[in-house]
């Protein structure tokens, strides 16, 4: 797509914000996706706190199984 596409396709999303910003509906969906950004970091937190401990789960296996063919 080239550059000359640009323009206008910024200039309709905007305008479609505008418009979906006027209607009761559109601005509940807004607000929604708004709540949902501000719960995003603890989100982001809990997920790496799980991932983390799985990690750490898999690391004590993988030493396991390699001090058990260490000593074979």
């Amino acid at each position: 797509m080239g550059t000359k596409w640009y323009v206008p396709m910024a200039v309709f999303g905007l305008g479609s914000l505008g418009l979906l910003v006027l209607t009761e509906r559109g601005r509940e969906v807004v607000n929604w996706v708004a709540d949902q950004f501000e719960q995003t970091p603890d989100r982001i937190l809990d997920l790496n706190d799980s991932i983390q401990r799985e990690l750490d789960r898999i690391q004590l296996s993988l030493d396991q199984v390699a001090e058990s063919l260490h000593l074979a």
